[in-house]
């Protein structure tokens, strides 16, 4: 994870800061103004039961992997709607927004999303620029999800597309996406010259999603996921994520699945679960890399503010053993606590 600071990255978020809250202000003068500013902040403190100081502490999931105390993002969303037609620029500044953007866009890697939309009729909406994936139960802003640290399947599936997608709303039960894309979060395709597709089916919260590339210079290749849940009670939520992965230019892939039981015990205090298992698969080795994943957090809000406290399991099976214990030996084995602050606005 690379974090980059420079003179043209601090003036950036300075002019991006000032002409936000500048815009802001404009706004709220106009009475037939549309624009709203969002975002968040969050850190967190983490400990694993090996050395703090090996970088084999990493889960291998995506942010929330340094040791001690770190923080993860701050996260600016503006937005201008004009009813019919609109616009969204998502930044992010810190180590957890270079992760999610790869560091790979303009300005070293700050723009999260960036997307215009119009919104053809009731029932249709067309979208272009970069906009955040459509694959998976997890999301990149850490409010939005109710464990603190991220799934496998989150991980290596893709964070965000650039090209053109339209969203159709069928009923009040249904709908269907449909897009055109460059390959997995890149910006350009001077690599293959090719195109991605995405689909996704909406069926009484239940969804179907579909992405495919070539696979070729790094591409993700094929994808179905699977993500959904059910309120089983008025404080029960039971969310399920599955997805299978095949890249047939590298012969490597995944499958897994994930369950989110979640129970909500106040207003201000629920706990939740996630189980995962994955499986990781290469044609070049004869074993497979599976690996189990349990989280357990809670979520305590007062006013803007999340508490998350969390205890997290990670283990491997056929003799993988990816960790340093404290004595410098290698172990299949992890466990790790972190509690993190996130407010949003």
């Amino acid at each position: 994870m690379k974090t980059i600071i420079n003179t043209n990255f601090v003036k950036f978020l300075a002019i991006a800061i000032i002409s936000m809250v500048t815009f802001s202000v404009t706004a709220q003068e106009e009475e037939e103004s549309k624009f709203s500013l969002s975002g968040s902040v969050d850190a967190y403190y983490r400990t694993t039961t090996k050395d703090g100081g090996e970088a084999t502490t990493a889960t291998f999931t995506s942010f929330a992997n340094q040791t001690g105390f770190a923080l993860g993002m701050a996260n600016l969303i503006g937005t201008y709607d004009m009813g019919d037609t609109g616009v969204v620029l998502d930044l992010v500044f810190g180590p957890r927004g270079t992760e999610a953007t790869f560091n790979n866009d303009v300005l070293n890697g700050i723009i999260n999303q960036a997307y215009v939309y119009w919104n053809v009729s009731e029932g249709t909406t067309l979208t272009m620029g970069r906009f955040n994936t459509f694959l998976g139960y997890e999301v990149i802003a850490p409010q939005a999800n109710f464990n603190y640290s991220v799934s496998y399947l989150f991980s290596n599936g893709p964070f965000s597309h650039l090209g053109l997608k339209a969203d159709f709303t069928v009923s009040d039960d249904i709908s269907l996406m449909l897009a055109v894309m460059n390959p997995w979060d890149t910006n350009d395709i001077s690599a293959t010259g090719e195109y991605s597709l995405g689909g996704q089916l909406g069926f009484y919260g239940q969804f179907l999603n579909l992405y495919y590339d070539s696979g070729k210079s790094g591409g993700l290749g094929f994808e179905i996921d699977y993500t959904g849940g059910f309120d089983l009670t008025e404080d029960f939520f039971f969310g399920i994520n599955a997805a299978y992965n095949d890249n047939s230019e590298t012969g490597t892939g995944f499958y897994g699945a994930a369950i989110y039981p979640q129970f909500t015990m106040s207003d201000s205090f629920a706990v939740g679960l996630r189980g995962e298992y994955m499986t990781f698969t290469d044609d070049a080795v004869d074993d497979d890399s599976p690996v189990l994943g349990l989280t357990l957090t809670g979520s305590f809000t007062k006013d803007n503010l999340i508490i998350k406290p969390e205890i997290r399991l990670d283990s491997w099976g056929n003799d993988i053993e990816p960790y340093n214990d404290g004595d410098g030996a290698f172990t299949s084995n992890q466990s790790s606590f972190l509690i993190a602050a996130i407010y949003s606005f």
